[in-house]
């Protein structure tokens, strides 16, 4: 008879183990992490929305969509891009389209040292604008402008064309209250608008605006005033050599269209000179 033995049978148990912490494994904390940096980037938003000007949301605005002309025609190659480049201003062989172009808005782009900088060749044109440009910012010599008055002065271009924009300051008004008689500031920055204008021949706008009156006011003055004051905006002008064959119109338009929130601040009272492109005529 064989030998027996007391020796048990060796029983070995494999515990199955699965990686990533369960059944849903670790996708749910990329999934999470996406979330939260979503949700950031929309408060982020809603906090720029509410702590930035007009125009330094604009600014925001040009950054992400790019108008400064790298290349100004296409380079007709047959890459990926077909020669063009996303950075492209002007209208180019390829796909006849630019940022500026293809996303445009009411104030087109407000750029440079005062507000402004070199645009493409659909708005005032090339040449007179950077004429326009130096005089203003004294670049390639002395500016037409001084310190002083540079400060009531703000630049931007339209559709409509290049708006020099003469604002009163707290302080320092453009007319005497409550009439069109100009002050020695106003006097002084009309001459010299009239002669950086006198640089270029576009033809030439002007608009009148005003602050609100309280409204406890028997008679509210603010469209005689407005236009009184354009008026005499153009008397000025003209008097500093404009051309009046240039001038095409001469618009008030009271205190409808205020430039800060503040209906009766003085910023608001402000005159707008406009050279207008050629079509606008």
């Amino acid at each position: 008879m064989g030998a027996q033995t007391n020796v048990a049978p060796v029983i070995i148990k494999r515990k199955k183990v699965i990686a990533g912490g369960g059944h849903h494994g670790g996708a749910w904390k990329v999934a999470y992490a996406d979330f939260v940096t979503a949700m950031m980037a929309f408060f982020m938003l809603m906090w720029l929305l509410n702590a930035t000007t007009e125009k330094q949301r604009k600014g925001l605005a040009d950054y992400f969509a790019p108008t400064v002309p790298i290349n100004r025609i296409s380079g007709g190659g047959d890459g990926a891009f077909g020669g063009t480049n996303m950075f492209s201003e002007n209208d180019l062989p390829q796909d006849g389209t630019g940022a500026a172009n293809r996303y445009p808005d009411d104030a087109r782009q407000s750029r440079g040292s005062v507000g402004v900088a070199e645009i493409g060749i659909d708005a005032l044109g090339q040449d007179e604008f950077k004429v326009i440009d130096d005089a203003l910012s004294g670049r390639g010599g002395e500016s037409m402008i001084s310190d002083e008055a540079r400060k009531h002065i703000v630049t931007r271009v339209t559709d409509e064309g290049l708006i020099i924009e003469i604002f009163a300051l707290d302080g320092v008004p453009l007319f005497e209250e409550g009439s069109d008689r100009p002050t020695q500031v106003f006097r002084d920055i009309t001459g010299m608008v009239s002669r950086i204008s006198g640089l270029v021949t576009n033809g030439i706008a002007i608009n009148g605006h005003i602050k609100a009156h309280p409204v406890v006011l028997a008679r509210n003055p603010v469209w005689e005033l407005s236009t009184a004051r354009a008026d005499r905006t153009r008397t000025l002008l003209q008097a500093g050599g404009t051309d009046a064959e240039r001038l095409q119109r001469v618009t008030g338009h009271a205190d409808r269209k205020p430039a800060v929130s503040n209906r009766m601040a003085n910023r608001n009272n402000r005159i707008e000179v406009i050279l207008l492109r050629n079509e606008a005529r």
